[in-house]
């Protein structure tokens, strides 16, 4: 059981359930998060919501609190220092194996972003949980409310692996090198400027050259992962080499992060994020520089 769930990108709800169960060999060693974040104008607040309902045993991660607060982006990415300070207070050591979910409708939505971020600091015991919260109440396992007893603060050392995240210089550096593959992971109408963007002041719209390849597309209609042959058969229909550089963007660095994990799934360990994603690009680009339907440009 172990050495099956230690190998894993993603568990199922029941190898999580029998993980739990008094006696497991993960017992000591097993920290489950809930990671929930929900788009601006949503209406609806992870924390809130962790108190009302999670699985027994995690702890919740609040995205945006563990992120560099001085960014005038979203949930940017903390220090390695700031990363470890904040792991270790949830009970998370070098030693333990995390598994991250989220509550989210599509079964899973801002948990690959956590699964990415332990592995972008070098933490490579990571699983998200297929199906979220949503599979594991569908196949009727319990979920307790309230808070859970206050973890003991451990020790975490990370180190940020920078080869794993992009910055606005080097996006625009590939308009003209063609160094690597963007692919953009918010709907479609979104990316094709039709859609409003779900941040005041943001129009919707994509980066030159970017291939949209919607983070829904990627999970079944009950919310888990597709299969790794359903995924290739993705990226490949969109055009993406998966042997070639690949980098994820979206609106602020969160779904990016499920082209990650799709793209892991697959056997390519190497897909960076564009941490500050459309957002950074539209506050700073040009106007001609963004490409939209709504605006007439298509190119």
């Amino acid at each position: 059981m172990a050495q099956q769930l230690l190998s894993r990108a993603l568990v199922s709800p029941k190898l999580l359930l029998d993980a739990l169960r008094p006696g497991s060999a993960l017992s000591g060693t097993l920290r489950i998060l809930d990671a929930s974040w929900h788009l601006p104008k949503s209406g609806r607040d992870g924390w809130r919501e962790y108190k009302e309902r999670h699985i027994p045993g995690s702890y919740f991660f609040d995205i945006d609190a563990c992120s560099d607060r001085t960014s005038p982006y979203d949930h940017m990415l903390p220090s390695a220092d700031q990363f470890a300070e904040y792991a270790g207070r949830l009970g998370v050591s070098n030693s333990s194996h995390v598994v991250v979910y989220d509550a989210s409708d599509f079964g899973s939505f801002s948990a690959p972003r956590l699964w990415w971020m332990f592995r972008v600091f070098g933490h490579p015991h990571v699983s998200v949980l297929d199906g979220g919260l949503k599979a594991w109440l569908r196949e009727g396992y319990p979920v307790k409310s309230g808070k859970e007893l206050k973890p003991q603060l451990v020790e975490f050392r990370g180190q940020l692996d920078s080869s794993q995240v992009i910055g606005h210089e080097e996006i625009e550096e590939n308009r003209e090198k063609k160094k690597f593959q963007l692919v953009d992971a918010r709907v479609e109408g979104r990316f094709r400027g039709l859609d409003p963007e779900p941040r005041e002041g943001i129009e919707p719209g994509h980066i030159p050259g970017a291939v949209s390849l919607p983070f829904p597309s990627l999970l079944t209609e009950d919310g888990y992962e597709k299969s790794p042959d359903e995924l290739r058969r993705l990226f490949q229909e969109k055009g993406i080499d998966l042997s070639r550089p690949l980098v994820a963007t979206c609106g602020s660095g969160v779904t990016a992060c499920h082209i990650a994990l799709a793209s892991f799934l697959c056997g390519k360990e190497d897909t960076a994020i564009y941490d500050g994603s459309w957002v950074e690009w539209y506050m700073r680009a040009k106007p001609e520089d963004v490409v939209s339907e709504e605006r007439g440009k298509t190119l």
